[in-house]
């Protein structure tokens, strides 16, 4: 089953709450918030206050991922702030804080997540994959919305998607970055199943249509 999961990074902080009803009754499966340090990447986004509010607002499935250095500082904030996955750079950390961040999610009964940044092979995920609950390929740089969808991502996504496979995981595949309703056959094709979206959610009057057009179903 293919996921859409809407990201915030592209709505009207005016009007968030009517945002993400729209996307909740819309047919949004997860609802994707990026949290950005203005360090790991250089814009600056939201933090732990509007996840505690859109946690209140919504029972939406909470996908946060964090933009941050040093994630295995915060990642337990964030299970408690009302993320049900918390997923972060392998790029922020060191290997052993990584494995530290895992498993104080877990220990919180959330889900947790990996990602990879465009320069980073699909091979560097291999080793966590049995520990994690999500992977995530970025198909364009972090830290920016309203990008261009890198295609020359899809070999990591097919690698991403063999490997989980022949590992027999219950892990999920997720892209985020440039996906609309042209792009995202392209990535499920090559084994994506939760698709972030952005402008092509928001910045549409019609979010249902918007969503069913990205999942390829007639609304």
């Amino acid at each position: 089953m293919i996921k859409i999961a809407p990201s915030i990074l592209s709505a009207d902080f005016f009007s968030l709450g009517k945002d993400i009803d729209e996307v909740c009754s819309g047919g949004g499966d997860y609802l994707h918030i990026d949290v950005m340090d203005g360090v790991f990447v250089p814009n600056i986004s939201f933090g732990l206050p509007v996840l505690s509010s859109i946690r209140k607002q919504t029972e939406m499935f909470l996908d946060v991922h964090l933009m941050i250095t040093k994630p295995h500082r915060y990642v337990e904030r964030f299970c408690d702030a009302g993320a049900d996955l918390v997923s972060f750079h392998v790029e922020a950390d060191e290997p052993q804080d990584i494995f530290t961040a895992i498993e104080a999610v877990k220990a919180k009964g959330k889900k947790v997540g990996l990602v990879i940044k465009p320069k980073t092979p699909a091979e560097v995920l291999f080793p966590y994959l049995p520990l994690i609950d999500l992977a995530l390929v970025m198909t364009v740089e972090p830290g920016f919305g309203g990008q261009k969808f890198m295609a020359d991502m899809l070999p990591k996504i097919r690698a991403l998607r063999n490997e989980i496979e022949q590992l027999q995981l219950d892990c999920e595949l997720e892209v985020d970055g440039g996906i609309d309703r042209n792009t995202s056959p392209l990535v499920t094709e090559a084994g994506a199943n939760v698709l972030v979206a952005g402008s092509a959610v928001f910045k549409e009057a019609d979010r249902a249509a918007a969503i069913a057009a990205i999942r390829n179903i007639e609304s």
